[in-house]
C-alpha cells in the first residue's frame, strides 16, 4: 500500500514566499472550525493558548520547511508534532496547518492514533496485560509466586492498584513485581509491537518522493470502524504528523520534529481538561505517563523545534535543564 503512486512536484515559490508572509499569518484570527486533520474520536477545543502557541512556532517552523522543501526534489516537507498525552498536539497541528494553508501552502494533519496494531480498547487491554505479566515472570524468576503473594497480587489487580508504588513499603516482595511489570511495559509503549510504525514511515516516504495521492487509514474506538480514505495528495507541499510517537526511532521520514513540551503533572491536567477517560489519577495510567514523558525525554535531542507549555521556544540544553 501507497507504494504506486504517480509522482507531483510542488511549485517551489509558494514556500520561498513564506518569509514575507509571516507577519500577516501570524496575525490572522484562527476560527473556531478550521479542519482538524483526521484524529479519530478525541475531543478538539482550540483555545487562546494553542493559538499563541502556533504563532510562536510558525515563524521557525516556516525557516525549517524551507530548508527541506529546498533539498526535496518534489519541494516537499514533513513535520511532527509530538508530545505527551492530551498537551495539545492535535489544535496546535491543525492551527499551523491552517496558518499554512491561508500563506498559499497546501498542507494536511494526519493523526498517528490511527497506526496501534489493536483498537483503543484492546490496546489498552494488551498495556495492562504486559505490565502484569511482566510483573508476575519477575516475582517467579525471583521465587516468591507462592499463594499468599498470588491472593494479595489478584486482590490488587481487581482493585486496579497494582501499579501502586505505594505496596513496595507494605510488601517486601512487591518492588519485584512493579519493577518486572514496568520494563515489560516500556518495552511496548511506543514500540514496533505496539505501533505500525512501517505503515507510517511508508506514508512519509511515499509523500516525500512525490506521491499524488495517498490511502489514509481510519481507526475509531470500536470494531465496526476500521477503514482507509484515498486522500488527494497533488497539490499539498506539507504532511504534519501529530503523534505522541512522532519523533520515535522507528520513523525515518520526518523532516522536522515540533515538542510541545510538558511534565507529567501537566500532562495529566490537559487529559482531565479533554476527559479522555474515566480513570486519570489510577496508578497505571500515572505509570503509562511517566513512561511516555522518559521516551520523550530520550527523543528529544532530534525536535528542530522545542516550545515549553508557557509557549517559550528553547534550545535543547534549556530543555535539558528543564527536565533534569
Amino acid at each position: 500500500m501507497n507504494k504506486n503512486y504517480e509522482t507531483v512536484s510542488i511549485d517551489l515559490a509558494r514556500i520561498e514566499k513564506l518569509t514575507e508572509q509571516i507577519d500577516s499569518i501570524c496575525s490572522l484570527d484562527i476560527p473556531s472550525d478550521i479542519p482538524n486533520g483526521d484524529m479519530p474520536g478525541d475531543k478538539i477545543e482550540i483555545g487562546e493558548s494553542h493559538i499563541e502557541k502556533a504563532r510562536t512556532i510558525f515563524p521557525e517552523l516556516v525557516k525549517e520547511i524551507q530548508k527541506a522543501a529546498s533539498a526535496n526534489p518534489y519541494h516537499r516537507a514533513t513535520v511532527c508534532v509530538c508530545g505527551g498525552s492530551g498537551v495539545g498536539k492535535s489544535e496546535i497541528a491543525s492551527i499551523l496547518s491552517y496558518m499554512l494553508t491561508q500563506a498559499g501552502v497546501k498542507s494536511y494533519t494526519m493523526s498517528g492514533d490511527n497506526y496501534p496494531h489493536r483498537i483503543p480498547m484492546y490496546n489498552d487491554a494488551e498495556r495492562l496485560h504486559t505490565f502484569r505479566e511482566g510483573g508476575m515472570r519477575a516475582l517467579a524468576d525471583a521465587g516468591i509466586c507462592d499463594a499468599k503473594v498470588f491472593e494479595t497480587i489478584s486482590k490488587l489487580q481487581k482493585d486496579e492498584d497494582d501499579a501502586n508504588e505505594a505496596h513496595v513499603n507494605e510488601y517486601d516482595w512487591f518492588a519485584h513485581y512493579l519493577k518486572g511489570g514496568k520494563t515489560a511495559l516500556t518495552n511496548y509503549l511506543g514500540t514496533n509491537s505496539e505501533i505500525d510504525f512501517g505503515e507510517v514511515d511508508t506514508i512519509l516516504d511515499a509523500f516525500l518522493n512525490g506521491a499524488d495521492k495517498l490511502w489514509l487509514k481510519r481507526m475509531g474506538r470500536d470494531e465496526a470502524t476500521l477503514w482507509y480514505d484515498e486522500v488527494d495528495m497533488s497539490e499539498t507541499s506539507v504532511l504534519i504528523l501529530e503523534w505522541t510517537h512522532g519523533n520515535s526511532d522507528n520513523l525515518n521520514n520526518v523532516n522536522i520534529p515540533v515538542l510541545l513540551n510538558s511534565t507529567p503533572a501537566e500532562t495529566l491536567e490537559h487529559r482531565r481538561s479533554r476527559n479522555r477517560d474515566g480513570k486519570l489519577d489510577a496508578p497505571f495510567t500515572m505509570m503509562v505517563l511517566e513512561i511516555e514523558q522518559n521516551k520523550l525525554k530520550d527523543q528529544a535531542h532530534k525536535a528542530k523545534i522545542i516550545i515549553t507549555k508557557a509557549g517559550e521556544l528553547i534550545d535543547f540544553d534549556t530543555f535539558k535543564q528543564l527536565m533534569d
